[in-house]
């Protein structure tokens, strides 16, 4: 039986543990101590820091894994490419990990290789001359921790007034010295989910995003296809694969975040995983294949094909969020059994506390539908949304 270590135990991974069990592989899970539901899934349990990839490549080699893998979260990439490298595992170097686990690097190498993106700075965290050191980028500005996923320590800056508070919700998220300052670039978020195998791009599939408007724009859902003309569509293709090459990313998922402004795609940030909210399930639905299987397969060196085909199913997602903090008092489906949902999850059970919403990780539960067309799967998840009630008190 093959092993596969798959690193977090969150909501997020939880697929690919019960792909892994279905599939008779046998999972590794490490995570921190907590109440993760990935950890009653999983064969065998390691309660590590996921980032601590000395002491998880010591437990690989014990284990004598045949692959190691994520999804959703940026978090655990670097010591992914550090076990694939010492154990000669498929997966992402090293190197590309800390590119892709690093906002700062990964800016860079944008710059250096002529990806389009905003243009940027980079600012010590213990600076005090901010404003000297942001000259000649314009407002709106975006303050952004370098190490952090989830839309933590991602502040919009529309004044010198706001600094003080965005360098601390940054310091408060970061575990480097130093943040970036970008121009905030205005136009229609979007996204690609794409995966890059042997040094190929195996197949890239724009969606649209449904955003949250905080502190910064936060992804709340999502739906495909993503209709734009064929010369956005292009462009975006271009962009991505100058952008993998830049990274030097290969035999990973692909998670991409867009600005399309004036018919031009610009990158926000590629992560060298799959995307959370959903976004794995859109591309399983959308090419009728089992992407968590392939993301497995993949990562244990197996032969993957990844066949895109004509099939393409309209899907749409949202996540299910609280308005306030508090425990969950109860928490109802009353959809009638319709085939175009096709998931009501909660994450949560009665008497759990949650948050209000303001970051991804405090989702509470997603729908999922899919159609014919696009507008019917959009218009299943707007009804579907309305026939479910969670407490919060």
């Amino acid at each position: 039986m093959k092993k596969i270590m798959i690193l977090g135990a969150g909501i997020y991974q939880v697929p690919l543990i019960k792909t892994a069990k279905r599939l008779g592989i046998y999972s590794i899970v490490v995570s921190i101590p907590g109440n993760y539901p990935g950890f009653e899934l999983a064969d065998k349990i390691y309660y590590e820091n996921t980032t601590d990839y000395d002491k998880i490549l010591e437990i690989a080699r014990e284990e004598q894994i045949d692959g190691i893998v994520t999804a959703g979260t940026d978090v655990a990439v670097i010591t992914i490419g550090k076990v694939c490298d010492e154990l000669n595992l498929c997966g992402l170097s090293f190197d590309a990990a800390q590119v892709a686990a690093n906002k700062l690097l990964m800016k860079s190498k944008y710059e250096e290789h002529g990806v389009r993106t905003a243009k940027f700075r980079r600012i010590p965290l213990d600076a005090d001359d901010v404003a000297g050191r942001i000259s000649g980028l314009s407002f709106p500005l975006i303050f952004k921790s370098v190490d952090s996923s989830g839309s933590r320590g991602i502040v919009r800056v529309d004044s010198e007034a706001d600094f003080d508070a965005a360098i601390e919700n940054v310091r408060e998220n970061t575990r480097s010295d130093s943040y970036i300052v970008e121009e905030f670039i205005e136009g229609e978020e979007f996204g690609a989910q794409a995966f890059v195998y042997h040094g190929e791009v195996s197949f890239i599939l724009p969606h649209g995003d449904y955003v949250f408007k905080g502190d910064t724009g936060v992804p709340i859902g999502h739906f495909a296809p993503y209709e734009l003309d064929a010369a956005v569509i292009e462009d975006a293709r271009k962009q991505l694969t100058a952008a993998i090459r830049a990274m030097g990313l290969d035999n990973c998922a692909i998670n991409a975040d867009f600005i399309l402004r004036d018919g031009q795609t610009y990158v926000l940030e590629i992560g060298g995983r799959s995307g959370a909210t959903c976004l794995a399930e859109l591309v399983s639905i959308y090419y009728g294949f089992d992407y968590y299987e392939k993301i497995l397969r993949c990562a244990l060196g197996e032969d993957t094909v990844f066949d895109c085909g004509s099939h393409a199913v309209p899907n749409a997602s949202m996540l299910l969020m609280s308005e306030k903090d508090g425990a969950i008092i109860s928490q109802t489906n009353r959809n009638p059994e319709n085939p175009d949902i096709y998931e009501v999850q909660f994450d949560y059970k009665p008497g759990d506390n949650v948050h209000k919403f303001h970051v991804g990780p405090h989702r509470i539960g997603h729908v999922i539908t899919k159609g014919s067309t696009l507008k019917d799967a959009v218009d299943t998840l707007q009804e579907a949304l309305t026939h479910i009630e969670i407490k919060v008190d």
